[in-house]
């Protein structure tokens, strides 16, 4: 697929496909910024706005639902295993598990919300479209 494709939306992607590509970009997202500072950062926020246009794009139409359900709950399950395993990495080392949950998410939040509002207004504009 081109880049001209992709911005025309033309997924092809059914849904658990997408979903496989959302858990391997998240992994692959935390692990470069882990591993370049140890803690999460402003390149996560990028990378998941980024991340959340892929699958939006790439999406099927009949997987829509499910993609539109898709970056709060990748977020969410990727600072759970994040604060169980490193609370540090999310908040401040002496934070247990839900204080780094909960900070890591309203620290993130602006992310999430352009994330997830990009990816809404794609899947809205690919609606309309079609």
């Amino acid at each position: 697929m081109s880049l001209l494709e992709a911005a025309r939306g033309t997924g092809t992607e059914p849904g658990p496909r997408v979903a496989v590509v959302g858990v391997l970009g998240m992994l692959t997202i935390l692990a470069v910024d882990l591993g370049l500072g140890g803690r999460v950062s402003s390149f996560f926020d990028l990378s998941f706005v980024v991340l959340c246009l892929v699958l939006a794009v790439r999406a099927d139409r009949s997987a829509f639902f499910a993609v539109g359900m898709t970056p709060p709950l990748l977020m969410l399950a990727a600072f759970t295993a994040i604060a169980l395993v490193s609370p540090g990495a999310l908040a401040r080392p002496e934070d247990g598990a839900v204080q780094a949950l909960v900070s890591g998410m309203l620290l993130h939040a602006p992310g999430l919300a352009a994330g997830y509002a990009l990816c809404l207004l794609t899947l809205g504009a690919r609606m309309t479209r079609d």
